[in-house]
């Protein structure tokens, strides 16, 4: 196991870590491995083929765009969202692009941008095969690869060996695969999660520069609710889904300005933090994966709620909620996976729910005990979610579904911090149900848009 905190919890545009921060970071991988192999010089066009769920809901995830930016060389942390529209548009008048920004190649979108609706390759429903022809029309080089969720990728090559993992495996001192496992850890050493967090992530970062790093992707997660709160309109992709979150930060203010209470005040704060972050990833903003992109508004709201209603809220307290969070999603890739095209939305708003919970309770001074049983029940009560986008967009249901699940991640640390730690049902227990519950689950439910919602809404 080497994945770190840092890849869980990684800036990229909206509206999906799987089918367009992944599909761009794997069309930029192609580029680079084209290059090394010294055949940039050869290549007269490239091509791109989408399997399964990249395909079936590709448009309304911006695959194809996202692809086409990685062929150009960008990378979701490093796009500028508000550049992106010209740029393909220029890519689609010129019927050229410019492999890495260096190497222009020709690249009609209709021809050279294949969606396979009834096709997929065997590892994972997120598939994709990049080719590169020279200017005699043959095959020079082909690469596949697979978006496995929360933006990460792996090679065809890569899948024999091990799945979903980062490129530099490294040897931790703590390393972990189970919760049960990670308990075992603190006890024997005496180390809260935060503590055993900290000192695997040393492996790539100082400290300073692992409580920097997390500072900062906090900073960018306030600075998505502050954009979302201020947007207003309607969403791009035709369902015409109306922007809410600053009609309700608006109205929020102003009974705060005038002394006005309400018994449920804090959870429309809540809901509004998490409406605010997926509204802004719906409409291709920069977003943090937490540990994906249509689950992007959790995080940011409950690790808000902490900020804001919890007396004696300080930045230790953020340090410890974001480094535990990302020891459940490290189980959960482990255990699991994080990709709605494998587990439905449990595999997303389940896990960010239950990420949340666990760091809610870290947060707060929760045992170690307290921590598992928390992310337990966060998951246990989204267990059989499915994903099941309208029209693909990741608009309906996927943006008030964040809001409950940031609700249900603060209750689920509220029940854990009552009790002593022990319980019933183990973390362990309900990830190896997770994963059994997503393998049963109908392929029309995760990610295809082939039924639930998707095929019972009208799109217009």
């Amino acid at each position: 196991m080497s994945i770190s905190v840092f890849d869980l919890f990684s800036i990229g545009m909206g509206p999906s870590s799987s089918h367009t921060v992944g599909p761009m970071r794997a069309a930029r991988q192609f580029v680079l491995e084209l290059h090394k192999a010294g055949l940039f010089s050869q290549t007269d066009r490239v091509h791109a083929d989408l399997y399964g769920s990249l395909a079936l809901t590709g448009k309304g995830h911006a695959t194809d765009i996202a692809v086409m930016l990685g062929f150009a060389g960008e990378t979701p942390q490093g796009i500028d969202p508000n550049t992106v529209a010209s740029r393909i548009k220029t890519i689609q008048e010129k019927k050229k692009l410019s492999l890495l920004g260096s190497h222009s190649v020709g690249f009609q979108e209709k021809t050279d941008l294949i969606f396979h609706f009834d096709k997929q390759l065997p590892f994972h429903p997120n598939g994709m095969r990049f080719t590169a022809y020279d200017r005699a029309k043959k095959e020079i080089f082909s690469k596949v690869f697979y978006s496995v969720g929360g933006g990460f990728i792996v090679s065809h090559d890569e899948t024999q060996q091990s799945r979903a993992q980062t490129s530099d495996a490294v040897t931790i001192p703590f390393p972990f695969k189970t919760g049960d496992g990670l308990l075992e850890i603190g006890r024997k050493h005496q180390m809260s999660i935060p503590e055993i967090m900290l000192a695997n992530e040393k492996n790539w970062k100082t400290e300073e520069e692992i409580l920097k790093g997390l500072l900062t992707i906090w900073n960018v997660m306030q600075g998505c609710i502050n954009r979302g709160c201020e947007q207003e309109g309607i969403l791009p992709g035709g369902l015409k889904v109306k922007r809410r979150a600053a009609e309700m930060f608006r109205r929020l203010s102003q009974r705060k300005l005038q002394n006005q209470s309400h018994p449920v005040e804090a959870m429309e704060w809540v809901s509004l933090w998490a409406l605010a972050v997926n509204e802004e990833n719906a409409a291709g903003g920069r977003v943090v994966t937490a540990p994906t992109n249509g689950a992007a508004g959790v995080i940011p709201a409950v690790l808000s709620y902490y900020h804001g209603f919890t007396e004696g809220a300080n930045t230790k307290g953020i340090i410890d909620f974001m480094l535990t969070a990302g020891a459940m999603g490290i189980l959960y890739k482990e255990g699991a996976s994080i990709s709605a095209a494998e587990m439905g939305c449990m595999g997303e708003v389940g896990v960010a729910c239950s990420m949340a919970a666990a760091g809610l309770t870290a947060a707060w001074g929760g045992t170690n005990e307290q921590i598992e049983n928390a992310a337990e029940i966060g998951m246990e009560h989204n267990l059989g979610l499915t994903c099941d986008p309208v029209m693909g967009l990741v608009q309906i249901p996927c943006i008030e579904r964040n809001t409950m699940g940031a609700v249900k991640a603060i209750n689920a640390a509220l029940l854990a911090m009552q009790g002593d730690g022990s319980h019933r049902v183990s973390l362990d227990q309900v990830i190896a149900t997770m994963r059994q519950t997503g393998n049963d689950m109908k392929a029309i439910y995760k990610e295809t848009s082939q039924g639930g919602l998707a095929v019972n809404v009208p799109e217009c």
